[in-house]
C-alpha cells in the first residue's frame, strides 16, 4: 500500500514512471546512476536517492537487494498504468496485419476466436487467451431433429455461437422422418433469431401439439435446449511458449506452477470473470497480488471486452509478468479485440 503522506509530486511522479519504463526495458533493478546517465532530470544523483528512497517508504518502489537499484511494487506498476502511463496508438504496420489475420480467417465463431488468440500472442510475445460469452446469451438458430428408427433419433440445438448440444433420444410413439423434418422446421420458423431466454416451455409444447405429435417430443427438445444455454464458458489459449523467454519465469519451480495454472481454464477465466459479469466496455488490468497470492502475484493480465454479432460480451486477453509494457499492449489488444467484433458481426 502506497502512504498518501508522500505527495506524489511532479518530480517523483517522473521519476517513478522513468524507473518502471526503464525496469520494463531491461529487466534490471534501476539506480539513481542510471537516471542521472540517461534522463535529463535536471537535480543531484543525491536529489534522486533521496526522492527514490521516499517513493520506496511510500510504497512505490521496492529494493530487491541492499546494494542493487529499485523496481516498482503492485502499487507502483498501479499508480503507472492509472495515472502516469502515456497512451499508445496501434501503429500502422500492427493495425494493417491484424486487419489482414482477420481477412483471411474463416467466419466461424471458433475459428476466428483461434485465430485472434494466435495473432494477438505473435504480435505481442506474450501468453494470449480469449474467453467466449455464455451460451445463455446467444440467439437460437436452429433445431435440427434426425430420424434413425421409428423409436430413435438424434436432436441438436445450434445457437449463433455454434453447436451447443446434441443428444440420442427415444420416444414411446413411433414418429417417421418426415415428421421430425416438418417439426424442425416449424420450430425454426417460430424461434430462429430469438435469445433462448424468449423461448418459453409452453410456447415448444404448442409448436409440437399443432404438428400433431406427442409431449414427450416436446420434453425432448426442452431437455436439449436447457442442456444448451449453461454459463459454461470456453476458454481459448495461445503463446505458452512465450513465458520462456521472460527472466521471471527462469526459475523452474515458478514456470512450472504459471503453465500449471494456464491449463485450468477455471483459472483463466476467474480473472477477467467479474469484468465480463459487469459487461463492462473499458481494459481491465490487473496486477501482481490483484491476481491472487503465491507464484501468479508475479503475473499481470491486461483483458479488452469484444461482442459477437448478437450483441454478447467476450474477453480477449493477455498474461504476462508484472514487467510488461502496459501502453502498447494494451494498444495492441483493443486493436485485436475491435477487429474481432467487426469480423463476428461480419458473420
Amino acid at each position: 500500500m502506497s502512504d498518501d503522506s508522500v505527495a506524489l509530486n511532479k518530480r517523483r511522479a517522473f521519476i517513478l514512471a522513468t524507473i518502471v519504463y526503464e525496469y520494463i526495458e531491461t529487466a534490471e533493478p534501476v539506480g539513481s546512476h542510471t537516471l542521472t546517465q540517461k534522463y535529463r532530470l535536471g537535480v543531484s544523483a543525491a536529489t534522486i536517492r533521496n526522492e527514490m528512497a521516499e517513493l520506496e517508504a511510500a510504497g512505490y518502489l521496492v529494493q530487491p537487494h541492499a546494494s542493487a537499484g529499485r523496481v516498482p511494487s503492485d502499487t507502483g506498476y498501479r499508480t503507472y498504468v492509472d495515472r502516469l502511463m502515456e497512451p499508445v496508438v496501434l501503429a500502422v504496420e500492427d493495425q494493417r496485419q491484424i486487419r489482414n489475420e482477420f481477412l483471411a480467417a474463416s467466419r466461424e465463431l471458433g475459428d476466428l476466436i483461434e485465430n485472434a488468440t494466435k495473432t494477438l500472442g505473435r504480435l505481442t510475445s506474450s501468453f494470449a487467451f480469449a474467453v467466449t460469452p455464455a451460451q445463455q446469451t446467444a440467439m437460437f438458430r436452429h433445431v435440427q431433429l434426425i430420424w434413425f428408427s421409428d423409436r430413435a433419433g438424434l436432436v441438436i440445438v445450434v445457437t449463433a455461437l455454434g453447436v451447443a448440444a446434441q443428444r440420442n433420444f427415444d420416444v414411446t410413439r413411433a414418429v417417421t422422418a418426415d415428421e421430425l423434418t416438418g417439426l424442425s422446421n416449424r420450430f425454426n420458423a417460430t424461434f430462429g433469431g430469438k435469445r433462448f431466454s424468449e423461448i418459453q416451455a409452453t410456447a415448444v409444447r404448442e409448436v409440437v401439439a399443432s404438428c400433431g405429435l406427442a409431449d414427450e417430443l416436446a420434453e425432448i427438445v426442452l431437455g436439449a435446449l436447457a442442456a444448451s444455454v449453461g454459463d459454461e464458458r470456453t476458454v481459448v489459449s495461445s503463446g505458452t511458449q512465450h513465458f520462456l523467454a521472460q527472466p521471471e519465469f527462469h526459475d523452474l519451480r515458478k514456470l512450472r506452477s504459471i503453465l500449471n495454472m494456464v491449463e485450468e481454464q477455471k483459472a483463466l477465466y476467474d480473472f477477467v470473470a467479474e469484468a465480463m459479469n459487469t459487461a463492462g466496455e473499458a481494459p481491465v488490468v490487473k496486477i501482481g497480488h490483484e491476481l491472487g497470492d503465491g507464484d501468479v502475484s508475479d503475473c499481470s493480465v491486461l483483458a479488452v471486452p469484444y461482442r459477437t454479432s448478437e450483441d454478447a460480451i467476450g474477453m480477449l486477453a493477455l498474461l504476462g509478468p508484472r514487467r510488461m509494457p502496459y501502453g502498447k499492449l494494451l494498444a495492441i489488444l483493443a486493436g485485436t479485440a475491435n477487429s474481432l467484433t467487426d469480423s463476428l458481426g461480419q458473420r
